[in-house]
């Protein structure tokens, strides 16, 4: 599971270490994506580490944190 950070302000640039196919990376979002994923986790009965996990399988070039974002984004457009 991702790892707790002490809450910091909107646009502040947070990073986590998540586990993702048996190896520790480290994240870097915004706070406001990270409350989103978290809850986008839940709804789907997944810890944050395991949707981030399946981000990291279906992104394309760009990097990890660029593709949680653009997750978020969809959806909440989605909505």
């Amino acid at each position: 599971p991702a790892s707790p950070m002490p809450e910091s302000p909107d646009g502040i640039i947070v990073k986590r270490s998540v586990m993702i196919a048996g190896h520790r990376t480290s994240v870097s979002v915004e706070q406001p994506f990270w409350d989103h994923l978290k809850r986008l986790a839940e709804a789907r009965g997944l810890s944050t580490a395991g949707l981030i996990a399946e981000i990291d399988q279906g992104r394309k070039r760009q990097n990890l944190s660029s593709a949680i974002r653009l997750y978020v984004l969809e959806a909440v457009a989605a909505r």
